[in-house]
């Protein structure tokens, strides 16, 4: 195991930059928040500490990409950041993500409300959940775990064309397994900056995926046609877990936080790191680094400590609905469905702490 460790200079100018505007622009933020900002560069510190990686295949070692500095970040004349028209994030469920409907609305609500405490400030919508056959994507069994996956790119297309007036950004979410192309075996997500959507799937964040015993392998001799989408009605779903709510909502975070213009993170551990595998996303925090907590903030204008509280209560309101809402059921749905937010407990420890830092 070896470290991504940078000197506490190059950590200083990721962060507040050289350009005496920047630098300006930092100095006017709250004297808490610099202060736990700056713990970016603080070789004491016990908030962030450097990346860790385990293994070749791990995605810094694979993939060789340029650090984005918030210099960088603010000055990407790519980058497109929420306006006062277009501040809403709406998310497109596609297909099933329970084995109940109560399951499923409960779970697309919790990670909506996720959403909302993340991006703390904008408005998060949730579209009617659709079925595979709608996008008209093409799809395939993968050849080495026999199951179904579904044309990430194609799934891209269907959602720009759906992408409401008032949207900064469109995503998909599925349990269905996708890829990118042909020669590629999967991907957890995939998102366009450009056009402001994206699609994620949280299939292989269930606890049985990887094993032999995996009930959602299929035949290959099944599918008849390209275009015979009968093949999903009975797709199978993974139990939800707090393990499986926690993996959704880092992937979901972290694939929007590219449409920001985030890219992936180079500098501490950080949700913004890539990962090639189950193993390595897991390793990766909840909690962005500051460096780029400061470029989501430059973007979307939150205050941190609102930003963390609201993230706080979102763990601490176990509760299936809102407060104060209450929503018919029909009656095979008289059953409690608290959030399952046990695997969130250390980052929520992990927040009181940088409140601590910023409220001192």
């Amino acid at each position: 195991m070896q470290t991504v460790q940078h000197s506490e200079q190059t950590l200083k100018t990721a962060l507040i930059s050289k350009n005496p505007a920047l630098v300006s622009q930092y100095e006017k933020l709250d004297d808490g928040e610099r202060r736990l900002l700056n713990k970016a560069f603080k070789p004491d510190s016990d908030l962030f500490g450097p990346i860790t990686l385990h293994s070749e295949s791990d995605w810094i070692i694979s993939h060789p990409e340029a650090p984005q500095d918030f210099e960088e970040f603010f000055s990407d004349p790519s980058r497109k950041a929420p306006s006062p028209e277009k501040r809403s994030i709406y998310i497109q469920c596609i297909g099933s993500l329970g084995n109940t409907r109560i399951i499923s609305e409960e779970y697309i609500k919790w990670l909506k409300g996720y959403c909302e405490a993340f991006f703390y400030g904008l408005t998060v919508k949730l579209l009617e959940p659709v079925p595979v056959s709608v996008t008209r994507c093409s799809f395939r069994v993968n050849d080495n775990t026999q199951n179904l996956q579904i044309h990430a790119g194609h799934i891209l297309r269907f959602l720009k064309k759906k992408k409401p007036r008032d949207a900064f950004c469109i995503v998909g979410i599925t349990m269905i397994d996708l890829y990118p192309r042909d020669s590629w075996n999967f991907v957890f997500g995939q998102a366009s900056l450009t056009d402001g959507v994206g699609i994620f799937s949280f299939a292989r964040y269930g606890s049985d995926f990887y094993s032999s015993h995996y009930e959602g392998k299929v035949n290959k001799l099944q599918i008849v046609s390209s275009s015979d989408y009968s093949i999903f009605d009975n797709y199978y779903i993974p139990e939800v877990t707090s393990i499986l709510l926690l993996r959704s909502c880092k992937t979901l975070t972290h694939e929007i936080g590219h449409i920001f213009g985030l890219r992936h993170c180079q500098w501490l551990a950080c949700l913004m790191q890539g990962s090639n595998h189950l193993e390595e996303a897991d390793r990766r925090p909840l909690n962005l680094c500051p460096i780029c907590l400061r470029k989501l903030q430059c973007a979307v204008g939150f205050n941190i400590i609102d930003r963390y509280q609201a993230l706080v209560r979102w763990i601490d309101d176990e509760s299936a609905d809102s407060p104060g809402v209450r929503r018919e059921r029909s009656r095979e749905d008289h059953v409690t469905l608290p959030k399952p937010v046990e695997a969130f407990k250390e980052w929520k420890e992990w927040i009181i702490r940088c409140l601590a830092v910023v409220q001192k």
